[in-house]
């Protein structure tokens, strides 16, 4: 009878209209409009990690919560009160009495929770076999126009044919196990059954099995695995959500220990066994790992004092040509470490974290004026101590690393709900020089923590459910010469954005954004170059707005421009999105112009694609971009997708460049999947 008024809840229409979600509208709306050339897959992959299996709101901790950057830290604070006053929950509908929560911010979270109620007792087998989350993905992917490399004869080209193929097998059930295995065969590789190649059918395989929550056996996973602790100084598993539209949460990381590794990303990841025990306050985590990684041998001892020895670990994954496929598997990664954790209730925690990395060969980068500090040899070891501190509306942390080398990297923070519609958040970062963490994603500037010092301010503010005011500004320095700079340097970012929300079927935002950083560049003699400042703009102004559950449409206007040495460029986007869903098919379109004077302006815009898959391609030249995707339920257990893209230039009559150079001014891609669920 506590809470039998509940039961009024149950005539909304929020809990059924918020189980479906466009993952790709999900991550743009929260992290930030890429402006690198990096992979978005990890951030992918930890979204679809809590879509597949959602949170057990009674069972879960303040720091997977966290993790999906969607809560406030006064709302989870609540959340947590609320728990503790009241006790579990007994429906998702009961979200809607808990103080600080919206409605909202509650549709936002339901597609990644559940509420687990009975503990199941059958046989594991019977549990396993009989998981109604148990899936087979087969996903089939070729661009239509012939590149370079397909053309040659000889061993110079690519290996393997054109087509893309990869796949999926999962079964899970939350808190309990998950069993999987991934598989994929990259265009230009072959599927070669050849023991002596080391290849087994498809090129790369990431498999793992986990148990949880078996007495004190808090998590067991034996195969590939990810790992976070404190705030990614060591371990910083998967996606480092970055500056961005999430002006708040975004700056932490959080302690969510070790998790089962499903990406087709061959590197950045372990291999081995990994086990957490869960002793009351303290919890504690070991692991062992054994990976082979690409790398080519170098052997010129004019640089270095190694016989043998490798200039870095190839991240690509490619093995297409003779001399990708000579890289791989050249070194021999071993790895093992801890990590305690010690916490009191949701309040504070304090934990510590170790690493330590031998490789089979010695790593040693060919010397030049920026990389004097970058790691050699076949050692290291990476340690560090954190902390998390919560009271009330209030949030800190810190973590403090040191590695082998002496280098030091420190990240301090605060994160704190001023009002129920004001959040700032503040954080500090300090990574020296010679700091070397193969595994950290601590927040910061560069794509890696090291020579890099920085501040950053947030704001969030949300005036009334219409509208929100977001801003940060982040001031950063490098303390040494990195590539392309030949001095220590520094520069500033700022964003900001404003969001109005009518309605639950129209939403609009514009959001503009300034990145000033110093760049080398000859003197007018060229015998010396000279620091100078860059600026980089970018502006959206967006329209997401919907007619009935049928229609719903994207109109976007999106701009840049570089400035570098007094000599301004600029870049365009304008693109309108049509989707459709009716009967068992979604169809989505898109129609874009684009028209940018410089690779500097190229423009990232998030595209629709294939159930967990993530496009997010850059508009660059003068040309249009297109696509259909089109999405067909068979039956409840087996869905069917097919996309056809097509960037059509105006401005070139090739397509990329050296192998990838397609003779034509057109490249169009034919992508098709399929999903199918053994249990229904």
């Amino acid at each position: 009878m506590k809470r039998i008024w509940f039961i009024g809840l149950f005539f909304t229409t929020l809990f059924a209209a918020a189980q479906e979600i466009d993952l790709e509208d999900f991550a743009e709306q929260r992290f930030q409009v890429q402006d690198e050339d990096i992979s978005y897959e990890d951030l992918y992959e930890s979204l679809l990690l809590f879509y597949t299996n959602p949170l057990n709101l009674n069972s879960a901790e303040k720091a997977e919560l966290a993790s999906l950057y969607i809560l406030s830290p006064a709302q989870i604070n609540a959340f947590f009160e609320y728990r503790e006053n009241v006790g579990k929950l007994i429906s998702l509908y009961e979200l809607q009495a808990i103080p600080e929560w919206d409605v909202p911010t509650i549709r936002d979270l339901l597609p990644f929770v559940s509420i687990t109620e009975i503990q199941d007792s059958r046989p594991f087998m019977t549990r396993l076999l009989n998981e109604e989350n148990n899936y087979l993905l087969l996903r089939y992917t070729r661009t239509l126009q012939e590149s370079e490399g397909y053309q040659r004869e000889d061993d110079s080209g690519y290996l393997g044919d054109q087509n893309t193929v990869y796949g999926r097998f999962r079964v899970s059930h939350s808190d309990d196990f998950s069993l999987g295995i991934t598989f994929e065969k990259d265009a230009g590789e072959q599927f070669n059954l050849d023991p002596k190649q080391n290849q087994y059918g498809f090129d790369f395989y990431s498999y793992h099995f986990a148990i949880q929550n078996k007495g004190k056996l808090k998590n067991l996973i034996v195969g590939d695995y990810q790992m976070q602790f404190g705030q990614g100084l060591v371990f910083g598993a998967g996606f480092g959500a970055g500056k961005g539209a999430e002006t708040i949460n975004t700056i932490k990381r959080n302690s969510t220990g070790i998790k089962p590794y499903t990406s087709v990303l061959e590197t950045g990841f372990f291999r081995g066994t990994a086990a957490t025990l869960d002793l009351g306050n303290l919890e504690i985590t070991g692991f062992a790992s054994y990976l082979a990684q690409d790398a080519n041998l170098q052997n010129d001892t004019t640089y270095s004092d190694f016989e043998e020895f490798v200039n870095s670990i190839q991240q690509t994954g490619f093995h297409r040509t003779s001399n990708e496929l000579d890289a791989k598997n050249n070194i021999k990664e071993f790895s093992t470490g801890m990590a305690l954790e010690y916490h009191i209730k949701h309040q504070f925690s304090i934990g510590a974290t170790g690493l330590y990395s031998q490789f089979s060969r010695p790593l040693q980068k060919r010397p030049n004026n920026y990389n004097q500090y970058e790691f050699s040899g076949d050692q290291n070891f990476i340690g560090s101590l954190y902390s998390n501190f919560n009271y009330q509306n209030l949030m800190l942390f810190g973590e403090m690393a040191q590695s082998k080398s002496g280098g030091l990297g420190a990240v301090a923070g605060v994160l704190l709900s001023l009002t129920p519609q004001l959040d700032f958040s503040w954080s500090y970062r300090n990574y020296d020089k010679d700091f070397h963490s193969f595994y950290g994603n601590a927040f910061g500037e560069g794509s890696r923590i090291i020579n890099e010092t920085g501040t950053y301010w947030g704001l969030s503010y949300r005036p009334s459910r219409k509208y929100k005011i977001s801003a940060y500004f982040d001031k950063f320095t490098f303390p040494w010469l990195r590539f392309r700079v030949d001095a220590p340097s520094s520069g500033f970012e700022y964003l900001g954005r404003f969001t109005y929300k009518p309605s639950r079927s129209i939403q609009m935002y514009a959001q503009f954004r300034q990145e000033n950083k110093e760049l080398s560049i000859a003197s007018g003699d060229g015998a010396l170059s000279q620091l100078t400042e860059t600026s980089k703009k970018n502006y959206i102004i967006n329209l997401d707005y919907a007619i009935g559950r049928t229609f719903s449409f994207k109109s976007r206007v999106q701009g840049s421009s570089y400035t570098e040495a007094n000599e301004t460029t600029h870049g365009l986007a304008i693109l309108q999105d049509v989707n459709m869903s009716f009967w068992k098919m979604k169809l989505s379109t898109r129609f874009a112009l684009f028209d940018t004077d410089d690779y500097n302006n190229r423009q990232y815009i998030y595209e629709k694609d294939v159930l967990y898959a993530f496009s997010i391609p850059a508009y660059s030249g003068i040309g249009t971009r297109t696509y259909l995707l089109a999405q067909y339920n068979v039956s409840r257990s087996l869905t069917l997708w097919a996309r056809y893209s097509l960037f059509d230039y105006t401005d070139r009559d090739t397509v990329g460049s050296g192998l990838n150079e397609i003779q034509n001014d057109k490249r169009a891609d034919f992508k098709f999947m399929l999903r199918y669920k053994f249990r229904d």
